[in-house]
C-alpha cells in the first residue's frame, strides 16, 4: 500500500482550529503528543515573543520541536541552517507525514529542484526552509530570501559556530552576517552539547540582542551507562547483542581498519552489520547509511565521522570498541541511542592501550591547544576507570550535579566490594602538601613507594616524611586508588601547574575531620553482561503485537520511500501494543499519532491491531462510526479486553473490575466502549449516572472538543470526573 505523504498546503483549513496562541494545539495535531518534555514550550513562547533565544538539550530532548511549532504559529518562513544534508532530508521526510509544509535546498538538488521549491515559498506555500550555512551565505540566496517575509532564523548544530566548540567548522563562524542582512529577524541556536564559554560565544559570534537561553539536563535517565574491560571484545559484544536480537546499534571505532575488521567478525557470526567511514566512496557511504536508517543494516560499525547526520529515534545500543578521545564526544556518541526516550544501552571497552594510542596521536600532531587535549584525555580516561556512580561524574563534567547514584550504570548496579582506604588517603594528601602540591601523578606515587631514581633523589623528595609510607603497593595499585580519589573529590588535578596533584575539596575533611573514605581494590572486575530479565506473560503478549506493527511499519516505510522511525517511532508503537486502539478515536490517543498519520496510516495500524486482539471494528473508513450491532461478533480470545468483558458480565461495576485486573478506571472504561463499539453487548448507559452524564455534556456544551481533545473538559469539570466518564459520555452522544 502506497500512502500520500505530501505535506498539508499551508491554508487556513490546515491550521489548528481553537485559539492559535496555544502552542499545544498544534503539538497534538502535527506531533500526537498531549504535553511537551520539561523547558520545550517555555522555549516556544520566548520565540514566539520575538526575542533570540540559545537553547541547549541532549540529543532527543526534543529541540526541533522548539522551533517548528513557532514557525507554524507564525505568518512567514522560518529559514533553518543545518550542516549535513543526510539530517535535512530526514528531517523534511518526517514533517512532510506530520503533515507539514517543508523543503530543503541543497547540493543534492537540479536547479529545477531548487526554482520550484524557492517558487513555492514565494508563493507562502513552505512554512520551514532547510539549508546549508555555505548555500544561506551566497549573494543569491540572500537576494532571494530579501523578496520573502521571515519568521526566524534557526541554527541547528550551533556548537559548530564557536571556536570553542568540539566540532568547528568554519563556514559557521560567518553567520554573524545574518544580523547584519536581517537585524529584525529573531535568531535561535540550537545545539546538544555546549559548556559555559561556547554558550556565551554562540550569542556573540551570531551578534544576538539579549538572547533568551535555555539549559535543559544533560542526564539522559534512560540511557544505561557500563564500561567493560577491552579484551575479547568482539566475544562480549556477541554475548551482549544475543540479548538484544533484531534491534539498531552503533558500534564506534578508532579507526577506519578497526571499522571494517569488527563489521567482518559480525557478518561472520551470522548478524546484519555494515562499516562507515570517510575512506569510503562517498556513494558507497551514503548507501550504507540509507540501509542503516532503513533498518535493513542493524549494526554499523563506523568512525566519528558517523552520527551527527542522522535521525535515527530507535538506535537501542552504542558500544564504544575504543576509547572516546574526550567526555563532549563520548556524551554525543551515546547520544545517539534512545533519542525515543525507550530505554537504551551504552557500553564503553576501556584498555589503557586506547590511551597510549591517542597521547601518541596528539603529541605527534602537537596541536596548539596540546595541553588542553591531554586534560580532556585524562578526564576520560578517569570517568573509564571510575568505581564510583558514572552517570554523577558525567553530569559533573558539565556542570551540573546529580544529588544521589543513578542506579542505571554498571557501578551502581553492580557495587564494587570497597575497603577503609581512609590511611591510604591521609598518606597520598601527606605526601601532596609535603611536596608543595606541585609535582604529577607518577612523581607522587615514586615517592611514597620510595623509589631511588634520580629525578626524586636529586630534587630532595627522599627526605620528607612521607617517602617510601605506601611501599607495599605496586605502581598501578596506586594510580588506581589516586584516580579514585581524583573521583570522589579528595584529591584534584592543577591543569594548568602541569598536572600536578592538589587537595580536594574533602581532603580537609579527611585529614583532621575524621572522614573514611572507602576505595575499591583494581582487581575488582566488573561483570560483564547483565542476566535478561524474565518477561511477564502481559509483556510477552505486548512484545507479540508490538513485533507485528514493527514488521508493517517496515512494510509501509518502505513504500513510501522512508525510514521506518519517520512512520511511526519505537515508542508510539510501545503505547499502540499496550493500549491495543481499535477505533479512529482511541488511536488518536496513541502517544505520537497525529492527524496527517491518522489519515495515512490508521487504517492500516487498525486492521492488525483488530486482527490480533480480534475485534472487528465494523469499518474500512477512518472515521468515528458506531458499527452495526447485528454483524457476527468475533470473540477477542486472550486480550485485555476479553479480560474485561469477562468481568463486566459477572456484573462487577467500573471500579471493581479496575481494582480485580489492577488498572485504572479509565482504562477500563475505554475497553468497554471499543468493546461496545466492536458489537459486543455493553450497556454504556449503565455505566455512568443521568446526573454524571448531565454534568459532563454540560461541560461539553460550554467548552467543546478541539481535535478531540478532551482535557479542556476534565480542567473546566476541576477533575470531578476522570476521563472515562468523560469518554463514555462522548460514546453515547456520538448514539
Amino acid at each position: 500500500m502506497l500512502f500520500d505523504a505530501t505535506p498539508l498546503p499551508v491554508t487556513q483549513s490546515a491550521m489548528p482550529q481553537g485559539s492559535v496562541a496555544d502552542p499545544a494545539v498544534y503539538l497534538k495535531r502535527y506531533y500526537g503528543y498531549d504535553r511537551f518534555r520539561p523547558m520545550q514550550e517555555a522555549v516556544i513562547r520566548s520565540i514566539l515573543s520575538g526575542r533570540d533565544t540559545v537553547v541547549l538539550m541532549p540529543t532527543g530532548g526534543g529541540k526541533s520541536v522548539c522551533f517548528q511549532i513557532p514557525a507554524l504559529m507564525q505568518p512567514g518562513l522560518c529559514v533553518v541552517v543545518s550542516p549535513l544534508i543526510a539530517l535535512m532530508k530526514d528531517q523534511v521526510e518526517a514533517m512532510h507525514l506530520n503533515g507539514i509544509a517543508a523543503a530543503y535546498i541543497n547540493s543534492s538538488q537540479g536547479a529545477k529542484e531548487i526554482r520550484a521549491v524557492e517558487e513555492n515559498c514565494r508563493k507562502g506555500q513552505i512554512k520551514l526552509l532547510y539549508v546549508s550555512p555555505e548555500k544561506l551565505l551566497s549573494e543569491s540566496f540572500y537576494t532571494f530570501l530579501n523578496s520573502l517575509k521571515l519568521s526566524m532564523f534557526a541554527i541547528d548544530e550551533a556548537h559548530c559556530i564557536s571556536s570553542w566548540g568540539h566540532d568547528f567548522r568554519p563556514e559557521y563562524t560567518q553567520l554573524n552576517t545574518l544580523r547584519r542582512w536581517f537585524p529584525n529577524v529573531p535568531i535561535i541556536a540550537l545545539t546538544a552539547t555546549a559548556d559555559r564559554l561556547t554558550r556565551q560565544d554562540i550569542a556573540d559570534r551570531l551578534a544576538m540582542h539579549d538572547p533568551a537561553v535555555f539549559i535543559d539536563s544533560f542526564n539522559r535517565t534512560n540511557l544505561s551507562l557500563q564500561v567493560l574491560p577491552g579484551t575479547n571484545r568482539i566475544g562480549q559484544i556477541a554475548k551482549l547483542l544475543s540479548l538484544k536480537p533484531d534491534t539498531s546499534g552503533i558500534i564506534y571505532c578508532l579507526s577506519r581498519k578497526s571499522c571494517e575488521s569488527v563489521a567482518a567478525k559480525l557478518i561472520e557470526k551470522g548478524y546484519s552489520a555494515a562499516y562507515y567511514h570517510a575512506g569510503m566512496d562517498p556513494n558507497e557511504r551514503a548507501r550504507v547509511q540509507e540501509a542503516f536508517l532503513r533498518d535493513d543494516v542493524r549494526i554499523m560499525c563506523a568512525t566519528i565521522a558517523f552520527g551527527m547526520g542522522i535521525d535515527k529515534s530507535n538506535v537501542r545500543w552504542v558500544m564504544h570498541y575504543n576509547m572516546p578521545k574526550n567526555i563532549e564526544g563520548y556524551y554525543q556518541e551515546i547520544g545517539r541511542a534512545g533519542r525515543d526516550g525507550l530505554p537504551s544501552q551504552t557500553v564503553l571497552f576501556y584498555s589503557f592501550a586506547d590511551v597510549a594510542t591517542y597521547k601518541d596521536m596528539l603529541t605527534e600532531n602537537n596541536p596548539a591547544n596540546l595541553q588542553v587535549q591531554l586534560a580532556k584525555l585524562e578526564r576520560m580516561q578517569q570517568y573509564a576507570e571510575a568505581n564510583t556512580c558514572r552517570r554523577q561524574i558525567l553530569l559533573s563534567y558539565f556542570s551540573e550535579q546529580l544529588a544521589e547514584p543513578c542506579g542505571n550504570c554498571d557501578v551502581c548496579r553492580n557495587p564494587r566490594v570497597t575497603f577503609d582506604a581512609t590511611v591510604l588517603a591521609q598518606k597520598a594528601l601527606s605526601a601532596i602538601i609535603r611536596l608543595g602540591e606541585r609535582v604529577p601523578m607518577n612523581t607522587l606515587i615514586d615517592v611514597l613507594r620510595g623509589s631511588r631514581n634520580y629525578a626524586i633523589v636529586s630534587q630532595g623528595y627522599d627526605k620528607i616524611k612521607t617517602y617510601g609510607a605506601g611501599a607495599d603497593l605496586k605502581f598501578e595499585e596506586w594510580r588506581n586508588y589516586l584516580h579514585q580519589l581524583i573521583n570522589i573529590g579528595v584529591i584534584e588535578i592543577a591543569y594548568e601547574n602541569h598536572y600536578a596533584l592538589r587537595k580536594g575539596l574533602l581532603a580537609d575533611d579527611v585529614l583532621f575531620k575524621g572522614k573514611t573514605i572507602s576505595l575499591v581494590r583494581p582487581d575488582d572486575v566488573p561483570k560483564p553482561v547483565v542476566e535478561k530479565a524474565t518477561r511477564t506473560r502481559t509483556e510477552g503478549t505486548r512484545d507479540d503485537l508490538f513485533e507485528r506493527l514493527r514488521a508493517l511499519r517496515k512494510r509501509i516505510a518502505d513504500a513510501q520511500n522512508v525510514p521506518p522511525y519517520v512512520v511511526f517511532t519505537d515508542s508510539t508503537l510501545e503505547d499502540m501494543a499496550r493500549q491495543r486502539p481499535t477505533t479512529p478515536d482511541a488511536f488518536r490517543n496513541v502517544s505520537g499519532v497525529g492527524e496527517r498519520k491518522l489519515e495515512m496510516f490508521g487504517e492500516a495500524f487498525l486492521d492488525e491491531i483488530t486482527a490480533y486482539v480480534g475485534v472487528s471494528r465494523g469499518t474500512s473508513q477512518v472515521r468515528s462510526e458506531v458499527p452495526s450491532r447485528s454483524r457476527e461478533v468475533a470473540k477477542p480470545k486472550g486480550t485485555t479486553q476479553q479480560m474485561t468483558f469477562e468481568l463486566y458480565q459477572q456484573g462487577l461495576t467500573i471500579d471493581q473490575i479496575a481494582k480485580a485486573r489492577e488498572l485504572g478506571p479509565s482504562s477500563i472504561a475505554n475497553h468497554l466502549i471499543q468493546l461496545n463499539r466492536g458489537g459486543y453487548d455493553v450497556d454504556l448507559e449503565r455505566l455512568i449516572t443521568p446526573a454524571e452524564r448531565r454534568a459532563i455534556e454540560a461541560a461539553i456544551a460550554t467548552v467543546g472538543i478541539e481535535d478531540n481533545r478532551t482535557k479542556p473538559v476534565f480542567d473546566h469539570l476541576e477533575g470531578k470526573y476522570d476521563y472515562g466518564k468523560i469518554n463514555l459520555t462522548i460514546a453515547l452522544m456520538e448514539r
